[in-house]
């Protein structure tokens, strides 16, 4: 009756979920095949990219937002890497960066050029080499520029300056089994990872030691996902003894019992949570299920309060969850999702109904904006700092993004002799030497496409100016 009650009064009672028409999904993608227990789609204000089947190596497609319809087979993709693609994370503090894991053991990050790809992209801007297994979670730091975070199946997790292309921090001894999923917290000054030991272990990255942990957090066999909340409490989904879905709610100073505990089902896909800070909604995407459960998170028993279910028909491959300021606010949209099938990536937008047109200031607290609070070395100095926040009420302009540049530290002398070959490898490529042959050609080829353009260009005015001529004709 208390969780009835409770829930009723919740402002989130009725929000509800709607896929948008037809010719405003992405269709004729070949959604990745890869049995991997991520996300596979990544979005933000600007992009959504997904990954993708490709022969011979690991792609991903990044589409602007508008570009909806049919993608062409041709269309280019993200396509560096020599093996699959399995995590991709767009850089919070620069939309046109995001950065891939792969089972070539390297991660990569790519700046995105403003208005999408028109030709393949296959060099990064810069290579972090220093897995010796498959990468397959990557995950920005939410408040200090250029920090990047990787976990591989050598069981590390490497804390990267991508500014200088260097790894940090190495976290090699933390986990004796698969590493299931890392989330930050808050303001980025500690981890929560799930293992394949049934742990869940909170972690000082800086620090290098394990703050808190818990084991057996879900009996079962199948994967568990954790995530930190804005309050510092760690939300779990798992399995029971008897491979029902769980989810549960923990206090990390005590992790002897959960505040909370709910049994859902008995499927068996793995439940990836999607977290929204402001509003304190927990969105749970079965992989396989049709369907996406939301929960309200209070301080009140029974602390995890079942919202409703938005229902469909497909299953989902995977799913990809818009930030705060892409959303429009004009509309109450709280959440918005890109749902992936075999063959194409469907947008679910969640609104809360209300009837007045102006803006409502309760749905849409000041919200995480895209600069960055911190430079990466001040945080790995020990500085903290939570997100800067944004108000939403004019809606969200993007700005202009700062490019993401590598500078290379001379890597001579600070290391004894017989360098790394990673080393070697990182180091990105010297600014265009004018000398170099190839880039003469691609010069003379950029030129030449320049040329065939304009002459395209100013041959259609001629064309449209006789063609004005003969209806001027005409009309007399």
């Amino acid at each position: 009756d208390t969780m009835r009650r409770v829930v009723r009064q919740s402002k989130f009672r009725h929000v509800f979920g709607q896929a948008v028409k037809n010719d405003q999904c992405y269709d004729d993608i070949r959604v990745s095949r890869v049995t991997w227990d991520s996300s596979f789609c990544a979005v933000n204000p600007r992009f959504v990219a997904i990954i993708v089947d490709a022969s011979g190596g690991g792609a991903f497609l990044v589409l602007p937002l508008h570009k909806t319809g049919r993608i062409d087979k041709s269309y280019p993709t993200v396509c560096g890497h020599t093996g699959p693609v399995l995590d991709i994370d767009w850089c919070p503090h620069n939309d046109q960066v995001i950065a891939s894991g792969s089972e070539d053991c390297t991660v990569m990050v790519w700046q995105i050029p403003e208005n999408g790809l028109t030709l393949s992209l296959t060099e990064p801007v810069v290579v972090l080499e220093g897995h010796s297994k498959r990468v397959g979670i990557v995950a920005w730091h939410p408040t200090a520029r250029n920090v990047l975070l990787s976990a591989g199946c050598d069981n590390a997790i490497i804390i990267w300056n991508v500014g200088t292309g260097e790894a940090l921090i190495n976290l090699d001894d933390m986990h004796v089994d698969m590493i299931y999923n890392v989330s930050w917290n808050h303001n980025g000054s500690l981890i929560c990872t799930a293992s394949k030991d049934k742990k869940v272990r909170v972690i000082d990255p800086r620090k290098q030691e394990i703050v808190a942990e818990k084991e057996k957090t879900h009996e079962g066999a199948r994967p568990m996902r954790a995530i930190f909340l804005a309050d510092g409490n760690i939300f779990t989904t798992g399995f029971s003894r008897m491979s029902e879905r769980q989810l549960a709610l923990w206090n990390p100073k005590n992790m002897e019992e959960p505040i909370a505990l709910h049994e859902m089902d008995t499927s068996n896909g793995v439940l990836l949570p999607f977290y929204d800070p402001d509003t304190n909604i927990i969105y749970l995407c079965g992989k396989g299920d049709s369907s996406i459960r939301y929960f309200e998170i209070t301080d009140e028993s029974p602390y995890v309060h079942y919202l409703n279910t938005f229902s469909s028909k497909e299953p989902q491959r995977g799913m990809g969850f818009m930030p705060k300021r892409g959303l429009d606010v004009n509309k109450c949209e709280i959440a918005r999702f890109f749902k992936l099938h075999e063959r194409k990536c469907e947008p679910i937008i969640m609104t809360v109904p209300r009837k007045s047109d102006l803006f409502q200031d309760d749905l849409y607290p000041d919200t995480a904006g895209p600069e960055a609070a911190l430079e990466a070395e001040e945080w790995f100095e020990g500085k903290n700092a939570d997100p800067l926040l944004i108000s939403l009420k004019h809606g969200y302009i993007p700005g202009k993004n700062r490019d993401l540049k590598v500078v290379k530290k001379n890597i001579l002398d600070n290391k004894p002799a017989g360098n790394k070959k990673s080393d070697l490898i990182n180091a990105p490529k010297k600014a265009a030497d004018a000398s170099n042959p190839q880039n003469d050609a691609k010069l003379d080829e950029i030129l030449k496409e320049l040329k065939s353009i304009k002459d395209t260009i100013s041959n259609q005015d001629e064309r449209i100016s006789k063609l004005e001529q003969q209806l001027a004709k005409i009309a007399d």
